[in-house]
C-alpha cells in the first residue's frame, strides 16, 4: 500500500461494488471512488495504490447518474451507517438484486428458476436495533453519539439520524448533550438501542458503577422522552433497568405471533420487512399439516412459531443458550405446544436431529453461513430448504454444496432489503430436492 500524488483526473464510472462504492476504470487499473454511481463522469483525486486497485476520493460529479438523487441526510458521505443515500431507492433495491445474481452464478455458477419481487418496508425510521459509539472529544470539548465515521475509527458528528425509529432518530444529539454532563462522560462507551412495537429502550454500557445522580440523570431522562433506561456495567448478564421498564416485543400478525425480546437480544432490523419475509417465508415453504421442520439459528423463534402454526412438529435450534430460553418462553406465551428448542453448536457436525427425517428446513444463519448444516441435510433429503441470508457469498457458496453435492434445484430467490441506504444485502432462496429422492 502506498500512497500517491493527488493530480484530479476525470474518469468514468462503470460499476459499483457490493459495498456500494463506484468503479472506474483509469488506463486498465480498478478504481474505487466513494459517492460515485455507474454512468458517471467525476473528476476524483487518487489517494492510496494498492496491490491490485487504486483508492480515490470523489471532488465533482461532471455528469451525473439519472439514478442519483440528493442525500437527505447532512452527515452522508462521512458516517459510515449508509452507503447509497445518492442512489434512488429503487435503483437501491435492483443494485442489490445484481449483488445476488452475480454471487450466484461466479460463486455457485447457478440461476434460479424465479426471481421473485424484492421484499421491501420504509426507506426511513426502519432501524429498531443499532449500536451507537460513544466518545468524549476532548478538542471540540462535547460528547459525540453516533454511528463511526466511514472507513475511520472516529464517532460521527451528528445530531439526528433518519434511518433510526421514531423517537430515537432525532435524540442522537440529546443522548450526547446529557451524557457530556455525567461524571461518566469518559467511561460510557456504547448505547444499545432496541425498539419493541410499544415501548423504546437504550442501554448504556457504563465502565465503572454510575453514583446515585447519574441514576437519576439517566432515569429523568428516559422519563422526559418516553424511553426505558438500562444499564450494562459488566457482560449481557450484568444488564439492569432504572425503573420499571415496559416489556420489548414484537407482533407477526398474520400469524397471531408475539414475540418477547431484551434489549441486547438480536432480532431483525427492521420490522415491516422482517413480518412480510416471515409471512412469505411460510408460504414458499408450502407447509402441510403433518409436516416435521427443522429451524436452525432459530434465535427467539422468529421463524419458528408462525411455521409451528401450520405443522405437525418443529423443532428450533439456536447456539445462545439465552435465545433459547427466550423462544421457550415465547412458545408458551403464544398456546404453541408442537415446537421445541434445543441448544446447540451448529459449527458441530455430530448431532441426533441431522439424523432425523424432516420434511422442511428452514435456515436463518450468521454471515459465516451453514456450510456444517448444508453438508449433513443435503444427505438427509428433505423435500424444501427456505434458506435466509445475510451475505450472498455464503448463501451462494451453499447453494453451490446443495446443487452441486446433492442435487437440489434452486428453484426460487428474492432480496430482503432490511437495510434501505447501506450496502447490506438479504436474500432468501427456495430450494427443493429431487422428487425422486426428497422425504414424503
Amino acid at each position: 500500500m502506498a500512497a500517491i500524488e493527488r493530480a484530479e483526473i476525470e474518469a468514468s464510472i462503470v460499476d459499483l461494488t457490493h459495498d456500494g462504492e463506484g468503479v472506474a476504470d483509469v488506463d486498465g487499473r480498478r478504481v474505487f471512488v466513494p459517492g460515485t454511481l455507474p454512468g458517471e463522469r467525476a473528476v476524483i483525486a487518487p489517494r492510496r495504490k494498492r496491490r491490485r486497485y487504486t483508492e480515490a476520493d470523489l471532488v465533482r460529479v461532471v455528469a451525473p447518474s439519472p439514478d442519483r438523487v440528493e442525500p437527505p441526510c447532512p452527515v452522508f458521505g462521512r458516517c459510515g451507517g449508509c452507503a447509497l443515500q445518492h442512489l434512488a431507492y429503487e435503483a437501491q433495491v435492483r443494485f442489490k438484486q445484481k449483488v445476488v445474481e452475480d454471487a450466484f452464478a461466479r460463486i455457485a455458477g447457478l440461476t434460479p428458476d424465479e426471481w421473485l419481487p424484492p421484499i421491501t418496508g420504509p426507506e426511513w425510521h426502519y432501524r429498531r436495533r443499532a449500536r451507537l459509539g460513544v466518545k468524549h472529544v476532548e478538542a471540540k470539548g462535547r460528547v459525540l453519539v453516533g454511528f463511526r465515521e466511514r472507513g475511520a475509527p472516529y464517532i460521527t458528528d451528528m445530531s439526528r439520524c433518519p434511518v433510526l425509529v421514531r423517537p430515537l432518530d432525532t435524540l442522537v444529539g440529546e443522548l450526547a448533550a446529557m451524557i457530556a454532563q455525567s461524571a461518566l462522560k469518559r467511561r460510557l462507551p456504547q448505547i444499545e438501542v432496541a425498539v419493541g412495537d410499544d415501548a423504546p429502550a437504550i442501554v448504556l454500557r457504563v465502565l465503572d458503577p454510575p453514583g446515585n445522580e447519574e441514576r437519576r440523570r439517566f432515569a429523568a431522562f428516559g422519563a422526559e422522552h418516553g424511553i426505558d433506561v438500562y444499564l450494562q456495567p459488566g457482560g449481557p448478564g450484568s444488564i439492569e433497568p432504572l425503573g420499571e421498564p415496559r416489556p420489548l416485543r414484537y407482533r407477526l400478525p398474520d400469524f397471531d405471533v408475539t414475540l418477547d425480546f431484551l434489549p441486547t437480544d438480536f432480532i431483525q432490523i427492521n420490522g415491516a420487512v422482517n413480518a412480510r419475509m416471515v409471512t412469505a417465508a411460510v408460504a414458499l415453504a408450502e407447509v402441510r399439516p403433518d409436516d416435521r421442520i427443522l429451524d436452525l439459528y432459530c434465535g427467539l423463534g422468529n421463524f419458528t412459531l408462525p411455521f409451528a402454526r401450520r405443522a405437525g412438529e418443529l423443532l428450533g435450534v439456536e447456539g445462545e443458550a439465552g435465545l433459547v430460553a427466550r423462544a421457550m418462553h415465547n412458545a408458551r406465551q403464544n398456546g404453541v405446544e408442537n415446537a421445541r428448542f434445543v441448544a446447540a453448536d451448529l459449527a458441530e457436525p455430530d448431532w441426533p436431529f441431522y439424523r432425523r427425517e424432516w420434511d422442511i428446513v428452514v435456515l436463518d444463519p450468521p454471515r459465516t453461513g451453514a456450510e456444517v448444516p448444508v453438508r449433513q441435510l443435503g444427505r438427509a433429503r428433505p423435500r424444501r430448504i427456505v434458506y435466509v441470508s445475510c451475505h450472498p457469498a455464503t448463501l451462494a457458496r451453499d447453494a453451490k454444496i446443495l446443487a452441486d453435492t446433492y442435487g437440489y434445484r434452486l428453484r426460487a430467490a428474492r432480496v430482503l432489503d432490511m437495510f434501505p441506504h447501506t450496502h447490506h444485502v438479504e436474500a432468501m432462496a427456495i430450494f427443493d430436492a429431487d422428487e425422486r429422492t426428497a422425504r414424503r
